[in-house]
């Protein structure tokens, strides 16, 4: 079965201040080089619908989704300032809601046996946002919103979710950190933003603090020891993955020192255990974080090429 590109065009829509490094240009960065690969012809383009609320309540608060509706600027007036690095314009919420309507819709693909695996080019990212908190340039928390999704509408009792963002997704462990249906991995530079724990008090929660500096043979040998005999032990049946490529080494957004064909390796390590555990449905892939152009867009087609086995 194919593998599928999910995103829409309003995903682009929603920009901060000028220079903001989350700008629309990142998910055109992918587009562009999975064209210029030639991978694009081994890939099946899905549009992105937008999320239902129902959806979005299984990992949000309602207040909190009432408090964003009620910040929305109006076509034509200023940003809204949510925190210091993160604003609303008249467009905003809309992308979001296409963010994690494409979560929900690879899940659906996946899970259904349309696809092996789904790659969701979308924006703003996710994994920053708590239950009822926006922050670090997320306003729904995407691969929660698809995970939750496995688990409610289809069923799901394991579902694992890996996060390689060079920044703690502290908003998916603050959501799933009571429910051990969800197994979070999350490796992450330390000390850094959002300066959460690096400790975990949860057997389902496993934190992967990394040092300034870490390349990928540091990375290769904390996954083997530290990830993948947890996640084959849990046996998941859908795999979900926070995908931020900002652990580049040509990333100034952080300072861990991953390439290409590190992401390319810890993706074939997912897809082997698709392969090994009896009922694992697939991978779905949502795009976090990766503020390098062209390290991005590199990064996303090696990780794009392992997804699809190509």
């Amino acid at each position: 079965m194919p593998t599928a590109i999910v995103s829409h065009v309003e995903c682009r829509q929603h920009s901060m201040h000028d220079h903001h490094p989350e700008d629309p240009r990142r998910t055109d960065a992918i587009s562009d080089q999975l064209i210029s690969s030639g991978l694009d012809l081994y890939l099946m383009y899905e549009d992105a619908p937008v999320v239902e609320r129902e959806q979005l309540l299984r990992v949000h608060d309602e207040a909190y989704l009432d408090s964003l509706d009620e910040m929305a600027p109006d076509e034509g007036q200023e940003l809204v300032e949510v925190d210091d690095d993160t604003a609303m314009n008249p467009y905003t919420l809309q992308a979001a809601r296409r963010a994690a309507g494409a979560a929900v819709h690879g899940v659906d693909l996946v899970v259904n046996g349309r696809m092996d695996a789904v790659f969701c080019n979308v924006r703003p990212p996710g994994h920053h946002a708590e239950r009822d908190k926006a922050m670090g340039f997320s306003f729904y928390n995407n691969v929660a919103v698809g995970a939750a999704h496995g688990i409610q509408a289809h069923g799901l009792q394991r579902v694992a979710i890996i996060d390689f963002d060079v920044h703690h997704g502290n908003g998916t462990e603050d959501i799933f950190r009571d429910d051990p249906r969800v197994l979070f991995c999350s490796l992450f530079q330390h000390p850094f933003f959002p300066h959460t724990d690096p400790q975990s008090d949860r057997d389902h929660i496993l934190k992967l603090p990394l040092e300034s500096g870490t390349g990928g043979a540091e990375l290769r040998l904390a996954v083997d020891c530290a990830w993948l005999p947890a996640i084959e032990r849990f046996q998941p049946q859908l795999i979900m993955v926070s995908a931020g490529f900002d652990a580049h080494r040509e990333d100034e957004m952080g300072h861990l020192r991953f390439v290409e064909r590190d992401y390319q390796w810890l993706t074939e390590q997912l897809t082997g255990i698709v392969d090994r555990v009896e009922g694992c449905h697939g991978i779905v892939s949502v795009l976090e974080g990766g503020y390098s152009p062209s390290a991005l867009g590199r990064s996303a087609v090696a990780h794009i090429r392992a997804l699809a086995r190509v």
